[in-house]
């Protein structure tokens, strides 16, 4: 902006921000311009003046987001996306209410009645009776609220009733794990943890959080591995022209649990990611080769953290015998947490070996390619029970691989892996507990989700104004 100085009050009357919002074209050589540029205003510095700011130039903004939705859903060129709140404000004023309803408290004499009610409505084409403990049932098309449900994942509030409903009501889970069309649904939700960086931890975390409730069916875990993906191009690691839902969900929890790792380092993040990946490990299916990679390259990765830390706390130690007065980290605990880590990542993929060897080629090629970071684990007292199927692995498939003499080509090592798998006798693996896990909710789950959603309402709600100094249930910087 210019010299020429101009008031808050001043802006419903300015004539050039109004030749700006109204229909009358202006040519781009026009001097207008340059007047328009030469206008400054004293930027805001209370809430007061915030919200005198607001009212002044709400006929400019409503003129001019009227155009922009000429521009963009008038059919000149193609359509682009709007957000929920300004595409649809009475929708999401309702949702915003509705989550606030259902996330009260309950009165020491009677439960929520909204959260009742949405813990036990059905599908319409459900004509099964009520049970008369039910005071608050409805009914509703569950095709519909799917659709839109799917629709509408770039939201942080159409990802929380998501959760909420496939959390709480049994009858929208039973519905959608019974979907044929299951991509609509884990595809958005896959690109909101793809795009951690640009999300919220409470909507990553709910992401994450239904992919875990969905990966306690061993249905869904066994579909999603028959769902051909074509061209991902929202996944830009890896050109990925032709691969199974199954193992684009392996490779986006991977990335997250990597990006946890580097960034974050949330141990709530990477217990859910371990757990989803557990779940689904015994019902791997034709493994794409690169999420085959990203699975042991993720055991790389916390083989060399685990290595680092072993030796900081080797050094530390040596320090500690020559200086009593220098307080020491705690290696230990860091130790004890990387473990547990390594522990699940092969617990993961003897699961997988144990239970469908038959079916991950890429997963066996993968192992032999990185042998030697096994080594270091065999003997460890922490791994060596859960290390004796893939040591017996690497070491029955080497063999053959010898046998079968040097400068094999990728195609040649796969079909000897092919043929072995026919040959290893399935009696000399050693069985395992099943690997499941299942979300719960934390005791006193109204401390996370009831700040969660007045965020979201002081954020989202459209034409709602709050004085950020009264705000007291959340921090104003928190996520």
């Amino acid at each position: 902006m210019g010299s020429n100085s101009s008031r808050i009050s001043d802006l419903p009357k300015n004539e050039y921000l109004k030749k700006l919002s109204g229909t009358e074209s202006v040519s781009e050589n026009d001097p207008f311009w340059n007047q328009l540029l030469s206008f400054s205003f004293p930027a805001p510095t209370s809430s007061t003046e915030l919200k005198l700011l607001e009212e002044a130039t709400i006929s400019v903004c409503k003129a001019l987001a009227g155009l922009w939705t000429v521009f963009t859903l008038g059919g000149v060129g193609s359509k682009a996306a709007v957000s929920p709140e300004l595409s649809s404000p009475l929708a999401n004023q309702s949702l915003l209410l509705l989550l606030v309803l259902a996330n009260l408290t309950d009165a020491p004499d009677a439960p929520n009645p909204y959260r009742q009610a949405i813990m036990s409505f059905k599908n319409t084409q459900d004509s099964s009776p009520f049970p008369s403990s039910i005071p608050h049932a409805f009914q509703i098309n569950f095709n519909s609220l799917y659709t839109a449900l799917c629709e509408q994942q770039t939201s942080d509030q159409a990802t929380l009733l998501l959760y909420t409903l496939l959390h709480q009501n049994s009858n929208v889970r039973t519905y959608m794990l019974a979907r044929t069309d299951m991509e609509n649904l884990v595809l958005p939700i896959l690109e909101i943890l793809y795009h951690v960086e640009e999300r919220n931890s409470h909507h990553v975390y709910m992401a994450l959080i239904i992919l875990l409730i969905l990966t306690e069916d061993d249905g869904f875990n066994r579909s999603i591995h028959e769902v051909i993906l074509k061209n991902i191009t929202w996944y830009s690691e890896r050109v990925l022209t032709e691969i199974s839902l199954g193992s684009l969900l392996i490779l986006v929890v991977i990335r997250t649990i990597q990006y946890n790792m580097t960034r974050t380092r949330d141990k709530y993040l990477h217990t859910n990611c371990l757990a989803a990946l557990a779940n689904m490990s015994a019902q791997f299916r034709s493994l794409h080769q690169y999420a085959a990679q990203r699975i042991i390259s993720l055991f790389s990765l916390l083989s060399k953290k685990h290595n680092k830390v072993l030796e900081q706390a080797t050094q530390s130690l040596r320090g500690s015998l020559s200086s009593n007065d220098v307080p020491l980290p705690d290696y230990a605990q860091d130790l004890n947490v990387i473990e547990e880590v390594i522990r699940m990542m092969l617990e993961i993929i003897n699961s997988c070996l144990t239970n469908s060897l038959h079916h991950n080629p890429n997963l066996v090629y993968a192992l032999l390619y990185k042998r030697d970071l096994f080594e270091q684990f065999r003997t460890h007292p922490s791994f060596q029970d859960i290390m004796q199927n893939i040591d017996l692995v690497i070491t029955f498939f080497s063999s053959r691989l010898l046998q079968a003499g040097a400068e094999l080509s990728v195609e040649r090592v796969l079909e000897i892996i092919k043929q072995g798998v026919v040959a290893l006798p399935k009696d000399r693996l050693k069985k395992f507990p099943e690997l499941k896990f299942k979300y719960v909710e934390e005791e006193q789950p109204e401390e996370f989700f009831i700040p969660y959603v007045w965020s979201l309402v002081y954020n989202s709600a459209v034409g709602l104004y709050w004085n950020p100094q009264d705000v007291q249930l959340f921090t104003m910087d928190s996520d």
